[in-house]
């Protein structure tokens, strides 16, 4: 090596190739971590999990109070005042709270399968936050999706059809999301849950997860080639559907009930 080569350029060269490959090295180790709270202090990673537990719960609880604000007080602005004409102002309400009422128990229901989904979540990864961001993106639509299919299903609008799509859409898009979501934390690849249930559990889980849009898909279709109202009326077999998917741990326990009575 040259003499000129040692002095104190050289050194000062030296030092700024090692800090580059240094550099460069840490920012491939990071890239390399599969897990999202590997870049926080161990010690925060169940406070971190319970952030986003914590910010669900918190756009479920608006979501599901905002469904009851969409509905207004009748006024007898113009009206006699008596007990008769308040109650005919409520008559134009009962599609409104027909629609509040059904969709309570749908946030509700998505409220307690999110529930459980995070009940199994040990870790976290930027796609996990993104997959329950997009869910909580489709519980968000659903005051406004309520809304329009409630003031169109009174009688003289009950026929339109493009009202009841825009709600079916939201069903079909929150089943889904809630799909995918059970898809990613039952990969044991993606290491982010532990102590899931073995058999048909997960298999069972994602069936259910598809099986009430497709009952909605299938009111739809039915409002497209018979009628409007008949169409509603299929909605009503979704218990019926449900009851076919159960756990076994489920049906065990309900037979030992029925033998403990008899």
């Amino acid at each position: 090596m040259p003499v000129a080569r040692q002095g104190p350029a050289f050194c000062i060269y030296v030092r700024k190739r090692f800090t580059h490959v240094s550099y460069f090295r840490r920012v491939i180790q990071l890239e390399s971590r599969p897990h999202m709270s590997n870049l926080y202090h161990p010690d925060r990673k169940d406070f971190q999990l319970e952030r986003m537990v914590l910010f669900s719960d918190a756009v479920f609880a608006i979501a599901i109070t905002l469904l009851i604000i969409e509905i207004k007080v009748p006024h007898l602005h113009g009206l006699e005042i008596t007990d008769r004409a308040f109650v005919h102002a409520l008559i134009p309400l009962i599609p409104e709270f027909f629609g509040f009422i059904f969709s309570f128990f749908i946030i509700g229901l998505y409220w307690f399968i999110h529930h459980t989904i995070f009940g199994f979540v040990v870790n976290y990864t930027k796609k996990l936050i993104w997959l329950n961001l997009l869910f909580l993106f489709s519980i968000v639509l659903m005051p406004f999706s309520t809304a329009v299919y409630s003031e169109y299903s009174s009688p003289k609008y009950i026929f339109l059809i493009y009202p009841y799509c825009i709600y079916v859409f939201n069903i079909c898009l929150t089943g889904f999301l809630n799909y995918t979501l059970w898809v990613y934390i039952s990969n044991p690849k993606n290491k982010v849950a532990e102590g899931i249930p073995g058999g048909d559990f997960i298999k069972n889980a994602k069936t259910r997860s598809l099986l009430l849009p497709s009952i909605f898909l299938l009111s739809l279709l039915v409002s497209i080639v018979v009628n409007g109202p008949i169409g509603r009326f299929v909605l009503l077999l979704i218990p019926l559907f449900m009851s076919f998917v159960k756990d076994k741990k489920e049906v065990r326990g309900e037979n030992d009930e029925v033998r403990s009575e008899k």
